[in-house]
């Protein structure tokens, strides 16, 4: 039976007004299924009006302006509620689902869902369990002394993956999933013994480790810039007093 990096997985990956979570909108999203190592990618593309001005910042990186996404975005209510049952559907069927720095991007599709659907990533898997792979946490992990960044375009390179148009959805999302499967195989006597679900666990644990040793980085270093250890979800904010 071949190793899960070879069989069934699937990718979700956005562009977004900003980079904070909280605040800040999806303006488009991407789904990559693929059955195989090999097999012709499945994607889905969406591209949302988010109701809010595009900074200038993030359009210089993903190049959607209002202009465009007033002409050709959808309302944001559809759309999530569409991702939302995608990334369900898949969960349900038990297939591992790639997320470069899952935080960001599955935090903000909860946020989203809780803004437009009054609902939350998790009403949407109905107890079904998402089982992420996150190719930021698994090669900080795995290869931990190697110097240099660890940007998508950066794992590409070292993984030999071809990423062509950075920072459109589905292009990063194709790239994340080939790159998980590239580190699996440099790395199969590490993980082949592994489930998906065995190694979510330990990918959540791995992240709180790198997140307490990059905070204490920060903090030798006099910076107050703070390291959230949730992984793959950031919980709620507390409510206002």
């Amino acid at each position: 039976m071949p190793c899960w990096f070879e069989g069934p997985l699937a990718a979700f990956d956005t562009e977004t007004t900003g980079v904070d979570v909280e605040r800040d909108r999806i303006v488009s999203a991407a789904f990559v299924t693929q059955s195989q190592t090999g097999a012709v990618p499945v994607v889905t593309r969406w591209l949302v009006n988010p109701g809010v001005p595009v900074p200038e910042a993030a359009t210089a990186i993903h190049g959607l302006n209002d202009d465009h996404l007033q002409r050709y975005g959808r309302w944001p209510a559809p759309v999530m509620e569409e991702v939302a049952r995608a990334l369900a559907g898949h969960a349900a069927r038990g297939i591992p689902l790639v997320v470069m720095n899952a935080p960001f991007d599955l935090t903000l599709l909860d946020r989203e869902l809780r803004r437009h659907r009054a609902s939350s990533l998790a009403g949407y898997l109905g107890g079904a369990a998402l089982c992420v792979m996150d190719p930021w946490v698994l090669d900080k992990h795995l290869d931990r002394y190697r110097k240099g960044r660890r940007t998508l375009s950066d794992l590409c390179d070292q993984y030999g993956v071809v990423l062509s148009g950075a920072h459109d959805a589905a292009a990063d999302a194709t790239a994340a999933l080939e790159v998980v499967r590239a580190v699996g195989r440099r790395f199969a006597s590490r993980l082949e013994r592994l489930s998906p679900a065995e190694l979510h666990t330990r990918q959540a644990l791995w992240h709180a480790a790198q997140a307490r040793g990059l905070q204490a980085w920060f903090a030798r270093n006099g910076s107050t810039e703070e390291c959230d250890p949730a992984w793959p979800l950031r919980p709620d904010l507390p409510a206002a007093a």
